[in-house]
Protein backbone atom coordinates (compact mmCIF):
# COMPACT_ATOMS: atom_id res chain seq x y z
CA UNK A 1 0.00 0.00 0.00
CA UNK A 2 1.50 3.29 -1.05
CA UNK A 3 1.91 6.13 1.40
CA UNK A 4 -1.28 8.05 1.99
CA UNK A 5 -1.37 11.68 0.92
CA UNK A 6 -1.51 14.25 3.70
CA UNK A 7 -3.30 17.58 3.81
CA UNK A 8 -6.30 18.88 1.93
CA UNK A 9 -7.22 17.08 -1.32
CA UNK A 10 -6.70 18.97 -4.57
CA UNK A 11 -9.44 18.92 -7.20
CA UNK A 12 -10.82 21.43 -9.73
CA UNK A 13 -12.43 24.23 -7.73
CA UNK A 14 -10.54 23.35 -4.54
CA UNK A 15 -8.99 26.79 -4.02
CA UNK A 16 -12.32 28.55 -4.41
CA UNK A 17 -13.95 26.18 -1.92
CA UNK A 18 -11.09 26.53 0.57
CA UNK A 19 -11.35 30.30 0.34
CA UNK A 20 -15.13 30.27 0.93
CA UNK A 21 -14.81 27.85 3.83
CA UNK A 22 -11.95 29.78 5.42
CA UNK A 23 -13.87 33.05 5.38
CA UNK A 24 -17.14 31.55 6.64
CA UNK A 25 -15.38 29.51 9.35
CA UNK A 26 -13.47 32.62 10.46
CA UNK A 27 -16.77 34.45 10.92
CA UNK A 28 -18.20 31.37 12.61
CA UNK A 29 -15.32 31.47 15.12
CA UNK A 30 -16.12 35.12 15.84
CA UNK A 31 -19.77 34.14 16.39
CA UNK A 32 -18.68 31.38 18.79
CA UNK A 33 -16.72 33.90 20.86
CA UNK A 34 -19.64 36.35 20.73
CA UNK A 35 -22.03 33.63 21.91
CA UNK A 36 -19.81 32.83 24.88
CA UNK A 37 -19.38 36.51 25.81
CA UNK A 38 -23.09 37.43 25.67
CA UNK A 39 -24.20 34.20 27.40
CA UNK A 40 -21.64 34.68 30.19
CA UNK A 41 -22.69 38.32 30.61
CA UNK A 42 -26.40 37.37 30.89
CA UNK A 43 -25.73 34.59 33.42
CA UNK A 44 -23.33 36.72 35.47
CA UNK A 45 -25.68 39.70 35.66
CA UNK A 46 -28.63 37.47 36.62
CA UNK A 47 -26.47 35.76 39.27
CA UNK A 48 -25.60 39.18 40.67
CA UNK A 49 -29.33 39.93 41.09
CA UNK A 50 -29.95 42.20 38.13
CA UNK A 51 -33.38 42.37 36.52
CA UNK A 52 -34.09 40.24 33.43
CA UNK A 53 -34.72 43.41 31.42
CA UNK A 54 -31.11 44.49 31.98
CA UNK A 55 -29.82 41.38 30.19
CA UNK A 56 -32.41 41.35 27.40
CA UNK A 57 -29.96 42.94 24.94
CA UNK A 58 -27.28 40.36 25.81
CA UNK A 59 -29.76 37.51 25.31
CA UNK A 60 -30.88 38.97 21.96
CA UNK A 61 -27.27 39.37 20.81
CA UNK A 62 -26.56 35.79 21.89
CA UNK A 63 -29.48 34.58 19.77
CA UNK A 64 -28.30 36.65 16.79
CA UNK A 65 -24.79 35.21 17.08
CA UNK A 66 -26.26 31.70 17.38
CA UNK A 67 -28.43 32.13 14.26
CA UNK A 68 -25.57 33.59 12.24
CA UNK A 69 -23.36 30.68 13.33
CA UNK A 70 -25.96 28.14 12.19
CA UNK A 71 -26.42 29.96 8.87
CA UNK A 72 -22.66 29.98 8.27
CA UNK A 73 -22.43 26.29 9.17
CA UNK A 74 -25.25 25.47 6.76
CA UNK A 75 -23.61 27.45 3.96
CA UNK A 76 -20.36 25.54 4.53
CA UNK A 77 -22.22 22.27 4.26
CA UNK A 78 -23.93 23.31 1.02
CA UNK A 79 -20.65 24.43 -0.53
CA UNK A 80 -18.94 21.18 0.44
CA UNK A 81 -21.87 19.09 -0.86
CA UNK A 82 -21.84 20.83 -4.26
CA UNK A 83 -18.06 20.46 -4.48
CA UNK A 84 -18.15 16.74 -3.59
CA UNK A 85 -21.06 16.05 -5.97
CA UNK A 86 -19.37 17.81 -8.88
CA UNK A 87 -16.00 16.13 -8.36
CA UNK A 88 -17.62 12.78 -7.59
CA UNK A 89 -19.29 12.79 -11.02
CA UNK A 90 -16.04 13.86 -12.68
CA UNK A 91 -14.06 11.15 -10.87
CA UNK A 92 -16.56 8.44 -11.80
CA UNK A 93 -16.45 9.54 -15.44
CA UNK A 94 -12.63 9.58 -15.49
CA UNK A 95 -12.51 6.22 -13.72
CA UNK A 96 -14.84 4.50 -16.19
CA UNK A 97 -12.97 6.06 -19.12
CA UNK A 98 -9.76 4.70 -17.60
CA UNK A 99 -11.28 1.22 -17.46
CA UNK A 100 -11.97 1.41 -21.19
CA UNK A 101 -8.58 2.92 -22.03
CA UNK A 102 -6.58 0.43 -19.94
CA UNK A 103 -8.43 -2.42 -21.56
CA UNK A 104 -9.55 -5.96 -20.76
CA UNK A 105 -6.16 -7.10 -19.45
CA UNK A 106 -6.33 -4.49 -16.69
CA UNK A 107 -9.93 -5.50 -15.84
CA UNK A 108 -9.00 -9.18 -15.68
CA UNK A 109 -5.97 -8.49 -13.49
CA UNK A 110 -7.83 -6.33 -10.96
CA UNK A 111 -11.15 -8.19 -11.01
CA UNK A 112 -14.52 -7.08 -12.31
CA UNK A 113 -16.07 -7.06 -8.84
CA UNK A 114 -13.51 -4.69 -7.39
CA UNK A 115 -13.68 -2.26 -10.32
CA UNK A 116 -17.48 -2.17 -10.35
CA UNK A 117 -17.57 -1.69 -6.57
CA UNK A 118 -14.97 1.08 -6.82
CA UNK A 119 -16.94 2.92 -9.52
CA UNK A 120 -20.23 2.67 -7.60
CA UNK A 121 -19.73 2.48 -3.83
CA UNK A 122 -16.12 3.69 -3.85
CA UNK A 123 -16.99 7.01 -5.51
CA UNK A 124 -19.85 7.52 -3.06
CA UNK A 125 -17.40 7.05 -0.18
CA UNK A 126 -15.02 9.54 -1.80
CA UNK A 127 -17.87 12.05 -2.03
CA UNK A 128 -18.61 11.54 1.67
CA UNK A 129 -14.94 12.06 2.48
CA UNK A 130 -14.76 15.31 0.50
CA UNK A 131 -18.02 16.57 1.94
CA UNK A 132 -17.07 15.95 5.58
CA UNK A 133 -13.30 16.05 5.82
CA UNK A 134 -12.53 19.36 4.09
CA UNK A 135 -14.70 21.62 6.32
CA UNK A 136 -13.59 19.67 9.41
CA UNK A 137 -9.89 20.12 8.67
CA UNK A 138 -10.21 23.86 8.09
CA UNK A 139 -12.34 24.24 11.22
CA UNK A 140 -9.68 22.41 13.23
CA UNK A 141 -7.10 25.03 12.26
CA UNK A 142 -9.16 28.22 12.57
CA UNK A 143 -11.69 27.82 15.40
CA UNK A 144 -9.27 26.64 18.14
CA UNK A 145 -6.78 29.33 17.10
CA UNK A 146 -9.33 32.18 17.34
CA UNK A 147 -10.79 30.76 20.55
CA UNK A 148 -7.49 30.38 22.40
CA UNK A 149 -6.35 33.85 21.32
CA UNK A 150 -9.43 35.35 22.93
CA UNK A 151 -8.95 33.20 26.05
CA UNK A 152 -5.41 34.63 26.37
CA UNK A 153 -6.96 38.07 26.77
CA UNK A 154 -9.13 36.81 29.65
CA UNK A 155 -7.00 34.29 31.52
CA UNK A 156 -3.45 33.32 30.57
CA UNK A 157 -3.39 30.23 32.83
CA UNK A 158 -6.44 28.68 31.18
CA UNK A 159 -5.09 29.53 27.72
CA UNK A 160 -1.80 27.77 28.53
CA UNK A 161 -3.65 24.65 29.74
CA UNK A 162 -5.69 24.57 26.54
CA UNK A 163 -2.61 25.09 24.36
CA UNK A 164 -0.51 22.43 26.11
CA UNK A 165 -3.16 19.71 26.09
CA UNK A 166 -3.81 19.89 22.35
CA UNK A 167 -0.48 18.24 21.30
CA UNK A 168 -1.15 15.39 23.74
CA UNK A 169 -4.59 14.82 22.23
CA UNK A 170 -3.18 15.00 18.68
CA UNK A 171 -0.41 12.49 19.47
CA UNK A 172 -2.95 9.94 20.70
CA UNK A 173 -5.13 10.66 17.66
CA UNK A 174 -2.17 9.99 15.34
CA UNK A 175 -1.21 6.74 17.07
CA UNK A 176 -4.74 5.40 17.05
CA UNK A 177 -5.33 6.76 13.55
CA UNK A 178 -2.34 4.82 12.19
CA UNK A 179 -3.70 1.65 13.76
CA UNK A 180 -7.14 2.34 12.29
CA UNK A 181 -5.58 3.05 8.88
CA UNK A 182 -3.79 -0.31 8.87
CA UNK A 183 -7.02 -2.05 9.86
CA UNK A 184 -8.97 -0.19 7.16
CA UNK A 185 -6.43 -1.18 4.50
CA UNK A 186 -6.82 -4.84 5.48
CA UNK A 187 -10.59 -4.49 5.54
CA UNK A 188 -10.58 -2.94 2.05
CA UNK A 189 -8.43 -5.81 0.75
CA UNK A 190 -10.85 -8.41 2.14
CA UNK A 191 -13.74 -6.40 0.68
CA UNK A 192 -12.03 -6.43 -2.72
CA UNK A 193 -11.63 -10.22 -2.52
CA UNK A 194 -15.26 -10.62 -1.46
CA UNK A 195 -16.60 -8.46 -4.31
CA UNK A 196 -14.47 -10.26 -6.93
CA UNK A 197 -15.45 -13.64 -5.50
CA UNK A 198 -19.13 -12.74 -5.57
CA UNK A 199 -19.10 -11.53 -9.19
CA UNK A 200 -17.09 -14.56 -10.34
CA UNK A 201 -19.56 -16.83 -8.54
CA UNK A 202 -22.51 -15.20 -10.34
CA UNK A 203 -20.77 -15.64 -13.69
CA UNK A 204 -20.01 -19.32 -13.03
CA UNK A 205 -23.19 -20.24 -11.16
CA UNK A 206 -24.57 -22.35 -13.99
CA UNK A 207 -21.27 -24.22 -14.42
CA UNK A 208 -21.00 -24.86 -10.68
CA UNK A 209 -24.53 -26.27 -10.63
CA UNK A 210 -23.82 -28.57 -13.59
CA UNK A 211 -20.65 -29.89 -11.95
CA UNK A 212 -22.34 -30.35 -8.58
CA UNK A 213 -19.92 -27.96 -6.88
CA UNK A 214 -22.39 -25.26 -5.80
CA UNK A 215 -22.48 -26.38 -2.13
CA UNK A 216 -18.70 -26.61 -1.86
CA UNK A 217 -18.36 -23.20 -3.47
CA UNK A 218 -20.94 -21.86 -1.04
CA UNK A 219 -18.62 -22.88 1.79
CA UNK A 220 -15.80 -20.93 0.16
CA UNK A 221 -18.06 -17.90 -0.04
CA UNK A 222 -18.80 -18.30 3.68
CA UNK A 223 -15.07 -18.32 4.45
CA UNK A 224 -14.49 -15.14 2.42
CA UNK A 225 -17.49 -13.49 4.07
CA UNK A 226 -16.22 -14.47 7.54
CA UNK A 227 -12.80 -12.95 6.81
CA UNK A 228 -14.44 -9.68 5.78
CA UNK A 229 -16.66 -9.69 8.88
CA UNK A 230 -13.64 -10.22 11.15
CA UNK A 231 -11.71 -7.42 9.44
CA UNK A 232 -14.69 -5.09 9.88
CA UNK A 233 -15.01 -5.93 13.59
CA UNK A 234 -11.29 -5.27 14.15
CA UNK A 235 -11.59 -1.90 12.44
CA UNK A 236 -14.65 -0.96 14.51
CA UNK A 237 -12.87 -2.00 17.71
CA UNK A 238 -10.02 0.41 16.99
CA UNK A 239 -12.49 3.13 15.98
CA UNK A 240 -14.44 2.83 19.25
CA UNK A 241 -11.20 2.81 21.26
CA UNK A 242 -9.90 5.95 19.57
CA UNK A 243 -13.24 7.74 20.05
CA UNK A 244 -13.19 6.85 23.75
CA UNK A 245 -9.58 8.04 24.15
CA UNK A 246 -10.31 11.30 22.36
CA UNK A 247 -13.39 12.02 24.48
CA UNK A 248 -11.51 11.08 27.64
CA UNK A 249 -8.53 13.38 27.08
CA UNK A 250 -10.59 16.35 25.89
CA UNK A 251 -12.96 15.98 28.88
CA UNK A 252 -9.95 15.74 31.18
CA UNK A 253 -8.48 18.93 29.71
CA UNK A 254 -11.78 20.80 30.17
CA UNK A 255 -11.90 19.51 33.75
CA UNK A 256 -8.41 20.90 34.46
CA UNK A 257 -9.53 24.30 33.18
CA UNK A 258 -12.77 24.18 35.24
CA UNK A 259 -11.00 23.11 38.46
CA UNK A 260 -8.39 25.83 38.06
CA UNK A 261 -11.04 28.45 37.48
CA UNK A 262 -13.02 27.21 40.48
CA UNK A 263 -10.10 27.51 42.91
CA UNK A 264 -9.25 30.99 41.65
CA UNK A 265 -12.87 32.08 41.94
CA UNK A 266 -12.85 30.97 45.57
CA UNK A 267 -9.69 32.89 46.43
CA UNK A 268 -10.90 35.91 44.38
CA UNK A 269 -8.02 36.03 41.89
CA UNK A 270 -10.46 35.98 38.95
CA UNK A 271 -13.94 37.42 38.43
CA UNK A 272 -17.00 35.38 37.53
CA UNK A 273 -17.53 36.94 34.05
CA UNK A 274 -14.15 36.05 32.48
CA UNK A 275 -14.12 32.66 34.27
CA UNK A 276 -17.56 31.77 32.94
CA UNK A 277 -16.61 32.97 29.43
CA UNK A 278 -13.50 30.75 29.45
CA UNK A 279 -15.50 27.79 30.73
CA UNK A 280 -18.09 28.18 27.94
CA UNK A 281 -15.33 28.49 25.30
CA UNK A 282 -13.33 25.44 26.49
CA UNK A 283 -15.68 22.79 24.96
CA UNK A 284 -15.92 24.87 21.76
CA UNK A 285 -12.11 24.86 21.61
CA UNK A 286 -11.94 21.04 21.57
CA UNK A 287 -15.11 20.45 19.52
CA UNK A 288 -13.48 20.68 16.01
CA UNK A 289 -10.69 18.33 17.12
CA UNK A 290 -13.21 15.80 18.46
CA UNK A 291 -15.24 16.04 15.23
CA UNK A 292 -12.14 15.35 13.13
CA UNK A 293 -11.33 12.33 15.28
CA UNK A 294 -14.87 10.97 14.93
CA UNK A 295 -15.18 11.69 11.21
CA UNK A 296 -11.74 10.25 10.48
CA UNK A 297 -13.12 6.75 10.93
CA UNK A 298 -16.34 7.59 9.09
CA UNK A 299 -14.34 8.77 6.05
CA UNK A 300 -11.46 6.28 6.18
CA UNK A 301 -13.03 4.07 3.50
CA UNK A 302 -13.36 7.18 1.34
CA UNK A 303 -9.64 7.91 1.70
CA UNK A 304 -8.73 4.35 0.72
CA UNK A 305 -11.12 4.46 -2.25
CA UNK A 306 -9.74 7.84 -3.36
CA UNK A 307 -6.21 6.40 -3.42
CA UNK A 308 -7.39 3.53 -5.61
CA UNK A 309 -9.25 5.89 -7.96
CA UNK A 310 -6.31 8.28 -8.29
CA UNK A 311 -3.91 5.38 -8.90
CA UNK A 312 -6.02 4.03 -11.76
CA UNK A 313 -6.63 7.46 -13.31
CA UNK A 314 -2.95 8.33 -12.91
CA UNK A 315 -1.94 5.07 -14.60
CA UNK A 316 -4.22 5.89 -17.51
CA UNK A 317 -2.93 9.48 -17.78
CA UNK A 318 0.66 8.24 -18.04
CA UNK A 319 -0.30 6.35 -21.19
CA UNK A 320 -1.58 9.57 -22.84
CA UNK A 321 1.39 11.88 -22.36
CA UNK A 322 1.94 12.36 -26.11
CA UNK A 323 -0.52 12.65 -28.96
CA UNK A 324 -0.59 11.83 -32.65
CA UNK A 325 -1.01 14.39 -35.37
CA UNK A 326 -4.57 15.42 -36.19
CA UNK A 327 -6.23 13.36 -38.89
CA UNK A 328 -3.96 10.27 -38.59
CA UNK A 329 -5.47 7.40 -40.59
CA UNK A 330 -3.91 4.13 -41.66
CA UNK A 331 -3.68 3.83 -45.45
CA UNK A 332 -1.81 1.78 -48.03
CA UNK A 333 1.21 4.08 -47.61
CA UNK A 334 1.24 4.22 -43.79
CA UNK A 335 4.15 2.74 -41.86
CA UNK A 336 4.72 1.18 -38.45
CA UNK A 337 8.07 0.53 -36.83
CA UNK A 338 8.78 -1.05 -33.43
CA UNK A 339 12.32 -1.22 -32.04
CA UNK A 340 13.64 -2.86 -28.87
CA UNK A 341 10.16 -3.14 -27.31
CA UNK A 342 9.83 -4.94 -23.96
CA UNK A 343 6.67 -5.56 -21.94
CA UNK A 344 6.14 -6.82 -18.37
CA UNK A 345 2.74 -7.08 -16.69
CA UNK A 346 4.24 -5.83 -13.41
CA UNK A 347 7.24 -3.48 -12.94
CA UNK A 348 9.14 -6.08 -10.89
CA UNK A 349 8.15 -9.10 -13.03
CA UNK A 350 10.19 -10.56 -15.87
CA UNK A 351 9.37 -9.34 -19.39
CA UNK A 352 6.78 -11.27 -21.38
CA UNK A 353 8.13 -9.68 -24.58
CA UNK A 354 11.81 -8.74 -24.81
CA UNK A 355 13.65 -6.60 -27.36
CA UNK A 356 11.00 -6.97 -30.07
CA UNK A 357 11.74 -5.48 -33.50
CA UNK A 358 9.08 -5.22 -36.21
CA UNK A 359 8.21 -2.97 -39.13
CA UNK A 360 5.37 -2.90 -41.67
CA UNK A 361 3.96 -0.72 -44.40
CA UNK A 362 0.42 -0.59 -45.76
CA UNK A 363 -2.10 -3.44 -45.62
CA UNK A 364 -1.64 -7.18 -45.11
CA UNK A 365 -2.44 -10.18 -42.93
CA UNK A 366 0.13 -10.75 -40.19
CA UNK A 367 -0.12 -13.97 -38.19
CA UNK A 368 1.02 -14.41 -34.60
CA UNK A 369 1.90 -18.01 -33.77
CA UNK A 370 3.32 -19.57 -30.62
CA UNK A 371 2.60 -21.73 -27.62
CA UNK A 372 0.09 -20.71 -24.95
CA UNK A 373 1.59 -18.05 -22.70
CA UNK A 374 4.31 -17.15 -25.20
CA UNK A 375 3.07 -13.56 -25.51
CA UNK A 376 0.75 -13.48 -28.54
CA UNK A 377 -2.14 -11.90 -26.63
CA UNK A 378 0.32 -9.54 -24.92
CA UNK A 379 1.50 -8.28 -28.33
CA UNK A 380 -2.14 -7.79 -29.42
CA UNK A 381 -2.82 -5.88 -26.18
CA UNK A 382 0.20 -3.63 -26.81
CA UNK A 383 -1.01 -2.83 -30.34
CA UNK A 384 -4.49 -2.08 -28.97
CA UNK A 385 -3.01 0.30 -26.39
CA UNK A 386 -4.12 -1.85 -23.45
CA UNK A 387 -0.56 -2.45 -22.20
CA UNK A 388 2.19 0.12 -21.74
CA UNK A 389 5.65 -1.00 -22.94
CA UNK A 390 8.41 -0.86 -20.35
CA UNK A 391 10.88 0.24 -23.00
CA UNK A 392 11.21 0.59 -26.74
CA UNK A 393 10.60 2.95 -29.63
CA UNK A 394 7.32 3.10 -31.55
CA UNK A 395 7.05 5.09 -34.77
CA UNK A 396 3.82 5.59 -36.74
CA UNK A 397 4.11 7.45 -40.04
CA UNK A 398 7.47 8.85 -38.90
CA UNK A 399 6.18 10.13 -35.53
CA UNK A 400 7.62 8.77 -32.26
CA UNK A 401 5.17 7.47 -29.60
CA UNK A 402 5.63 6.17 -26.09
CA UNK A 403 2.79 3.62 -26.54
CA UNK A 404 -0.23 2.83 -28.71
CA UNK A 405 -2.65 4.21 -26.10
CA UNK A 406 -3.68 7.24 -28.17
CA UNK A 407 -7.12 8.02 -29.48
CA UNK A 408 -5.92 8.84 -33.02
CA UNK A 409 -4.28 5.43 -33.30
CA UNK A 410 -7.09 3.51 -31.61
CA UNK A 411 -9.73 5.04 -33.93
CA UNK A 412 -8.11 2.95 -36.67
CA UNK A 413 -8.59 -0.32 -34.77
CA UNK A 414 -11.41 -2.88 -34.63
CA UNK A 415 -10.86 -5.63 -32.05
CA UNK A 416 -12.29 -9.17 -32.20
CA UNK A 417 -11.44 -11.16 -29.04
CA UNK A 418 -11.91 -14.86 -28.25
CA UNK A 419 -15.20 -14.23 -26.46
CA UNK A 420 -16.85 -10.99 -27.64
CA UNK A 421 -18.95 -9.16 -25.08
CA UNK A 422 -22.61 -8.89 -25.98
CA UNK A 423 -24.24 -5.84 -24.41
CA UNK A 424 -27.79 -6.12 -23.01
CA UNK A 425 -29.24 -4.21 -25.95
CA UNK A 426 -30.67 -4.85 -29.42
CA UNK A 427 -28.73 -6.65 -32.16
CA UNK A 428 -28.54 -3.37 -34.09
CA UNK A 429 -27.11 -1.44 -31.12
CA UNK A 430 -24.54 -4.18 -30.50
CA UNK A 431 -23.38 -4.01 -34.12
CA UNK A 432 -23.27 -0.19 -33.97
CA UNK A 433 -20.59 -0.29 -31.24
CA UNK A 434 -18.00 1.57 -33.33
CA UNK A 435 -20.53 3.60 -35.37
CA UNK A 436 -23.40 4.63 -33.03
CA UNK A 437 -25.14 6.74 -35.69
CA UNK A 438 -25.26 4.00 -38.38
CA UNK A 439 -28.67 3.59 -40.04
CA UNK A 440 -30.85 0.49 -39.77
CA UNK A 441 -30.34 -0.08 -43.49
CA UNK A 442 -26.55 -0.16 -43.07
CA UNK A 443 -26.88 -2.61 -40.16
CA UNK A 444 -29.21 -4.87 -42.15
CA UNK A 445 -26.77 -4.93 -45.10
CA UNK A 446 -23.95 -5.98 -42.77
CA UNK A 447 -26.13 -8.69 -41.21
CA UNK A 448 -26.81 -10.17 -44.66
CA UNK A 449 -23.13 -9.99 -45.58
CA UNK A 450 -21.94 -11.92 -42.51
CA UNK A 451 -24.75 -14.48 -42.68
CA UNK A 452 -26.74 -13.52 -39.59
CA UNK A 453 -29.95 -12.85 -41.52
CA UNK A 454 -31.44 -16.35 -40.98
CA UNK A 455 -31.35 -15.72 -37.23
CA UNK A 456 -32.65 -12.14 -37.46
CA UNK A 457 -35.56 -13.17 -39.71
CA UNK A 458 -36.78 -15.55 -36.99
CA UNK A 459 -36.86 -12.89 -34.29
CA UNK A 460 -40.13 -11.05 -33.53
CA UNK A 461 -38.45 -7.63 -33.48
CA UNK A 462 -35.82 -8.27 -36.13
CA UNK A 463 -32.65 -6.25 -35.65
CA UNK A 464 -34.27 -4.52 -32.66
CA UNK A 465 -34.56 -7.78 -30.69
CA UNK A 466 -32.81 -7.55 -27.32
CA UNK A 467 -29.85 -9.91 -26.87
CA UNK A 468 -27.35 -10.52 -24.09
CA UNK A 469 -28.28 -10.44 -20.42
CA UNK A 470 -32.05 -10.29 -20.00
CA UNK A 471 -32.61 -11.00 -23.70
CA UNK A 472 -32.15 -13.71 -26.29
CA UNK A 473 -29.07 -15.89 -25.80
CA UNK A 474 -26.71 -16.30 -28.77
CA UNK A 475 -24.41 -19.22 -29.50
CA UNK A 476 -20.63 -18.78 -29.55
CA UNK A 477 -20.58 -18.63 -33.35
CA UNK A 478 -23.37 -16.05 -33.44
CA UNK A 479 -21.55 -13.89 -30.90
CA UNK A 480 -18.43 -14.04 -33.07
CA UNK A 481 -20.47 -12.93 -36.07
CA UNK A 482 -21.81 -9.97 -34.12
CA UNK A 483 -18.18 -9.01 -33.38
CA UNK A 484 -17.34 -9.38 -37.08
CA UNK A 485 -20.33 -7.24 -38.00
CA UNK A 486 -19.03 -4.52 -35.67
CA UNK A 487 -15.65 -4.55 -37.41
CA UNK A 488 -17.18 -4.67 -40.89
CA UNK A 489 -19.58 -1.79 -40.21
CA UNK A 490 -16.82 0.33 -38.67
CA UNK A 491 -14.69 0.12 -41.86
CA UNK A 492 -11.64 0.58 -39.68
CA UNK A 493 -8.38 -0.17 -41.49
CA UNK A 494 -6.65 -2.14 -38.69
CA UNK A 495 -8.16 -5.34 -37.25
CA UNK A 496 -6.79 -7.15 -34.19
CA UNK A 497 -7.96 -10.73 -33.65
CA UNK A 498 -7.07 -12.81 -30.59
CA UNK A 499 -7.98 -16.48 -31.18
CA UNK A 500 -11.29 -15.53 -32.88
CA UNK A 501 -12.30 -19.15 -33.62
CA UNK A 502 -10.72 -20.95 -30.65
CA UNK A 503 -13.99 -21.97 -28.98
CA UNK A 504 -16.02 -22.85 -32.08
CA UNK A 505 -16.81 -26.24 -33.59
CA UNK A 506 -15.24 -27.11 -36.94
CA UNK A 507 -18.30 -26.31 -39.07
CA UNK A 508 -18.96 -22.95 -37.40
CA UNK A 509 -15.28 -22.10 -37.53
CA UNK A 510 -15.18 -22.75 -41.29
CA UNK A 511 -18.23 -20.57 -41.90
CA UNK A 512 -16.87 -17.73 -39.78
CA UNK A 513 -13.46 -18.00 -41.45
CA UNK A 514 -14.99 -17.27 -44.86
CA UNK A 515 -16.60 -14.12 -43.44
CA UNK A 516 -13.33 -13.03 -41.84
CA UNK A 517 -11.37 -13.50 -45.07
CA UNK A 518 -13.73 -11.08 -46.81
CA UNK A 519 -13.29 -8.70 -43.90
CA UNK A 520 -9.47 -8.76 -44.32
CA UNK A 521 -9.59 -7.14 -47.78
CA UNK A 522 -7.59 -3.88 -47.83
CA UNK A 523 -6.94 -4.03 -44.08
CA UNK A 524 -3.92 -4.38 -41.84
CA UNK A 525 -4.72 -7.52 -39.84
CA UNK A 526 -2.92 -8.97 -36.80
CA UNK A 527 -4.22 -12.48 -36.12
CA UNK A 528 -3.13 -14.45 -33.04
CA UNK A 529 -4.12 -18.11 -33.34
CA UNK A 530 -3.24 -21.74 -32.62
CA UNK A 531 -5.16 -23.04 -35.64
CA UNK A 532 -2.63 -23.86 -38.33
CA UNK A 533 -5.18 -23.82 -41.17
CA UNK A 534 -4.96 -20.02 -40.93
CA UNK A 535 -1.27 -20.06 -41.88
CA UNK A 536 -1.75 -20.15 -45.64
CA UNK A 537 -3.91 -17.01 -45.42
CA UNK A 538 -1.08 -15.07 -43.75
CA UNK A 539 1.22 -12.85 -45.77
CA UNK A 540 3.68 -12.47 -42.92
CA UNK A 541 4.20 -14.67 -39.83
CA UNK A 542 5.55 -13.70 -36.43
CA UNK A 543 6.44 -16.64 -34.20
CA UNK A 544 6.44 -15.62 -30.53
CA UNK A 545 8.71 -17.78 -28.37
CA UNK A 546 10.68 -17.15 -25.18
CA UNK A 547 9.71 -13.47 -25.18
CA UNK A 548 11.13 -12.79 -28.63
CA UNK A 549 9.68 -12.66 -32.14
CA UNK A 550 10.97 -14.49 -35.18
CA UNK A 551 9.76 -13.21 -38.56
CA UNK A 552 8.85 -15.18 -41.68
CA UNK A 553 7.98 -13.33 -44.86
CA UNK A 554 5.55 -15.99 -46.10
CA UNK A 555 3.81 -19.15 -44.92
CA UNK A 556 6.04 -21.18 -47.28
CA UNK A 557 9.13 -19.91 -45.47
CA UNK A 558 7.51 -20.77 -42.11
CA UNK A 559 6.63 -24.30 -43.28
CA UNK A 560 10.24 -24.97 -44.29
CA UNK A 561 11.30 -24.18 -40.71
CA UNK A 562 8.51 -25.82 -38.71
CA UNK A 563 7.12 -28.48 -41.07
CA UNK A 564 10.05 -29.91 -43.07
Amino acid sequence: MKKRKRGLPSFPGSRKLYGILSVTILFEAICIVAQAVFLARAITYLFQGNDVRTVAIDICLFLVAFLIRQALSHSQQLAAERFSEKNGKALRKQLIESYFDLGPRFVQTNGTGQLVTLAMEGIEKVKTFLEIAIPRMIRTFLIPAITVLYVFTLDVTSAVILTVTVPIVIIFMILLGLAAQAMADKQYETYRILSNHFVDTLKGLETLAYLGQSKDHGKQMSHVNRDYRKATIRTLRVAFLSSFALDFFTSLSIAFVAVGLGFRLIDGSINLLPALTVLILAPEYFLPIRQVGTDYHATLDGQVAMEQVETIIGKNERTHETSLNEGMEWTATSSLQINNLSVAHEPTASSVLKNVHFSWKGYGVIGLLGASGAGKSTFIDVLAGFLQPNQGEITVNGERLDSFAHERWQKNIAYIPQQPYIFPASIADNIRLYVPDATDEAVENIIVEIGLHPLVEQLPNGIHERIGEGGRTLSGGQEQRVAMARALLSQRPIILLDEPTAHLDIETEYENKQVLLRLFHKKLVFLATHRLHWVKEMEHILVVEQGGIREYKSHEEWRKQYQP
